[in-house]
């Protein structure tokens, strides 16, 4: 027999069962209905349930020890990795003197440059840069650079460019002890356009001459580039101010600098004048896409009163860029400390 008291149980031997029964026969109560007997199977099973029904309702102890336990520690979170900042520089010729500018801005107020992608001018300068050459030591180079040392005029019967660009592509490696692009200090990203296709290409390894040649290889001006049993021509037509590229290549935050012409404001004095406000003209729909969808911040030194195709106004440039870094510092400062960059 089995006797439940307050959900708990515990089997009871025959004797004191007889007992039990005998007392109660002999109590005044008035008699109960004769029970129906069980049979020895029914009253195993009986005993089986119950024992089960005890076990699932069986309350649950705590320890003393466990209530006083130390909670255990937080598991410590992984370091946040820093925010990568990404330059991207625009094409312009001459005009791109202005990036120097801009960089040496950016040193002088802590901003770290992680990596950098250029476009024709712009390739130039971020070669430099990614070298590891600082602000000040480029602008002293650009000071001192002779623009015949840069220059080849193609023989009279190659009629695809009046310059080869070998000089140009010769001037940098030797500049930059002949480095291959994927061994520079910072990244680096050389945008050019596949003269067949007419899409973008970027370069991140191989001859750095060869690839900012390419980049900087304004049709009919300088003759195409042959890479790979491809040809190549400036990067700006497809690619104006490379913002994209710069995503592309892991920047978290972007700074273009654009120095390029407005097409109302541009100097059409010369034949490359107007060659560079042709290729302003096309580039505007591309130009405004990709700065409004990749780039986190847009620098535009005002560059208006010079032309591409001067070179005598280099100091000019570099100065319009630290002016300009200078006219939209806390602009730029705060737009940083949104994506958690500190300077």
């Amino acid at each position: 027999m089995v006797r439940f008291a307050r959900g708990l149980f515990r089997p009871v031997s025959f004797a004191s069962s007889a007992v039990l029964q005998e007392n109660f026969l002999k109590s005044p109560l008035p008699p109960l209905p004769p029970l129906p007997a069980l049979s020895r199977r029914a009253f195993s099973l009986g005993c089986a349930s119950a024992l089960l029904s005890a076990c699932t309702t069986a309350p649950t102890v705590t320890s003393p020890s466990a209530s006083n336990a130390t909670p255990a520690s937080p598991v410590a979170a992984s370091p946040q990795r820093p925010v990568r900042i990404g330059l991207a520089l625009g094409g312009g010729a001459a005009r791109g003197f202005a990036h120097i500018g801009v960089i040496k801005a950016l040193e002088a107020r802590n901003v770290k440059v992680d990596l950098l992608s250029g476009t024709s001018a712009g390739s130039v300068i971020a070669a430099l840069s990614a070298s590891g050459m600082n602000g000040i030591a480029i602008n002293k180079l650009a000071l001192t650079m002779d623009e015949a040392s840069i220059s080849d005029w193609a023989m009279p019967f190659r009629t695809r460019g009046f310059l080869q660009g070998v000089a140009l592509q010769n001037y940098l490696n030797k500049t930059l002890d002949n480095r291959p692009i994927e061994k520079m200090a910072k990244p680096l990203g050389i945008v050019a356009t596949d003269l067949k296709t007419g899409q973008p290409i970027l370069f991140q390894r191989g001859n750095t001459g060869v690839a900012v040649r390419a980049s900087c290889s304004v049709p009919s001006i300088f003759e195409p580039v042959k890479i790979g049993g491809h040809e190549y021509v400036d990067g700006g037509l497809v690619s104006p101010v490379p913002a994209a590229f710069a995503r592309k290549m892991g920047a978290d935050f972007v700074i273009a600098v654009d120095i390029s012409a407005r097409p109302e404001t541009a100097l059409t004095q010369s034949s490359f004048d107007v060659l560079m406000q042709t290729f302003t003209i096309m580039g505007q729909t591309i130009k405004a896409y990709e700065l409004d969808k990749y780039a986190d911040f847009v620098i535009r030194p005002n560059l208006a009163a010079m032309s591409g195709s001067d070179f005598s106004q280099r100091n000019a440039a570099i100065l319009a860029g630290e002016e300009a870094v200078a006219r939209i510092w806390p602009e730029l400062q705060r737009q940083m400390a949104t994506k958690g960059v500190a300077v």
